[in-house]
């Protein structure tokens, strides 16, 4: 049994341990705030650019439709980019998007397809690399500012000239969607070849006006996919953000509850052990009178 002394320091070490996690929990807090309010601002614009290049897309159909809305017709050549973070201490925000990433990536080497992976963040880099070293295209690291443009240009950029070149078919993004504060959903989303969707009442609003576009249908959904696959891939990284924050803000705070928890647990075993040592000594020293 550990002396009273050491379980002394191992309280003392405990309760420092308290003190940061309650500090980073707090951090964390403040954090999630700005960053759910940026990817909550960020969704109506990447709604609005998908209900317009949807508008246009029901005018362009067959040869004339451009590469990145119709596909090259193929289905063999996948591009799997998995955005996670860089830092952990987040509980299983990471995990549960590197998981789906793996059933992802599973399902679609069963089916014999040939799959190549970019991830954003050194937590996907991390765990997906050993596993699927071979099949790695490159790794993007986030740093500690905000996602923005500059960071995901580059990104899209390496897309486009991977599908332009003939190297992939389909791409698809996965990401954590946030929710709420307590719920985070990993998400699969297919940018390439663009998913048509219409939201709420403007599909049916779009049915009955007709648009009059200068220049061309094509002319603009050439300048807008293109630009569609950065703001995608934006909104997903201002979502991982905010999703990140949340889980680590419920990890820091569970982890802070057990400390309080082990450190009332350890307190009474001091106590229980300083009291044995006292009737301990107590009993020696009334036997020895005794026997004097």
């Amino acid at each position: 049994m550990a002396s009273v002394k050491e379980m002394r320091t191992r309280i003392g070490s405990v309760k420092s341990t308290q003190k940061i996690t309650k500090a980073m929990q707090m951090v964390a807090a403040a954090k999630l705030r700005r960053a759910q309010s940026s990817a909550e601002s960020a969704r109506p614009y990447a709604t609005r650019l998908a209900n317009v290049i949807a508008n246009l897309a029901r005018s362009v159909s067959g040869p004339s439709a451009p590469l990145l809305l119709a596909g090259t017709g193929k289905d063999q050549r996948h591009l799997v980019i998995v955005a996670t973070s860089d830092r952990g201490l987040a509980g299983g925000f990471n995990s549960g998007i590197v998981r789906a990433a793996r059933e992802k990536i599973a399902a679609l080497i069963a089916e014999g397809k040939d799959v190549k992976i970019i991830t954003i963040g050194r937590k996907g880099r991390d765990q997906l690399r050993r596993q699927y070293g071979t099949r790695y295209v490159e790794s993007h690291e986030l740093g500690i500012k905000p996602a923005n443009f500059a960071l995901v240009k580059p990104i899209a950029q390496k897309v486009l000239d991977m599908y332009q070149g003939g190297e992939i078919d389909v791409v698809t993004l996965i990401y954590s969607r946030f929710k709420s504060v307590v719920v985070q959903t990993p998400t699969a989303r297919q940018l390439i070849p663009a998913v048509v969707e219409s939201t709420g009442g403007n599909a049916a609003n779009a049915q009955s006006v007709v648009y009059d576009y200068e220049p061309d249908e094509q002319s603009i959904l050439e300048v807008l996919l293109p630009m569609n696959i950065s703001v995608q891939l934006l909104s997903a990284l201002l979502e991982n953000q905010a999703g990140f924050f949340a889980a680590q803000m419920a990890a820091m705070d569970n982890a802070t509850r057990n400390a309080g928890d082990m450190i009332k647990a350890l307190t009474i075993q001091m106590n229980r052990t300083r009291q044995a040592q006292i009737t301990k000594e107590l009993i020696e020293i009334i036997s020895g009178a005794s026997a004097v």
